[in-house]
């Protein structure tokens, strides 16, 4: 991971959903709640309540390999009775998961959907206010999240222009 790579942490519900990351390698996310930014180089993991003493952290990130468009009935054959398995989901396909030394902590409680980072602050952080600090020696987060942008717009703005 380099300093300027997009990291997307992602709020992981269940152990279940850890254990699909790590044997399966894929992450599911619904295409409603999608966020801009799913396009990350690496994708972290905050673990929720059922994680017992491991909730409320990052102890794992992988790097995103690509996505797809699917139904949540095609990801989850057994659960094809669920009320949105009609619905469609990006499933993430995910290299392998890699530890952290040291596990990005939330000092208290936080609802976590999404949150976007820089390789820099997510290798420096130690609690999960970290992965937002501005300034400094840190790559800045809005550059990352517009470099994608920048690339296509600069591509649409070199073509030529056909006058009326």
């Amino acid at each position: 991971m380099i300093a300027d790579d997009r990291v997307l942490v992602v709020y992981l519900p269940t152990p279940a959903d850890y254990a699909r990351i790590a044997h399966e390698g894929w992450y599911r996310i619904p295409q409603r709640f999608a966020p801009k930014g799913l396009y990350a180089e690496y994708f972290a993991f905050y673990f929720g309540r059922a994680f017992g003493h491991q909730k409320w952290a990052i102890h794992f990130y992988a790097e995103r390999l690509g996505h797809e468009l699917a139904t949540r009935q095609m990801l989850l054959p057994d659960e094809a009775s669920h009320p949105r398995a009609n619905d469609l989901y990006y499933k993430v396909q995910l290299g392998p998961l890699q530890p952290l030394r040291q596990p990005i902590i939330s000092l208290r409680w936080r609802r976590v959907s999404f949150i976007h980072t820089t390789g820099d602050r997510f290798r420096e952080a130690v609690e999960l206010n970290d992965l937002l600090l501005r300034g400094g020696e840190f790559v800045s987060r809005e550059q990352t999240t517009l470099r994608e942008t920048a690339v296509s717009f600069s591509a649409l703005s070199s073509k030529p222009t056909e006058s009326l």
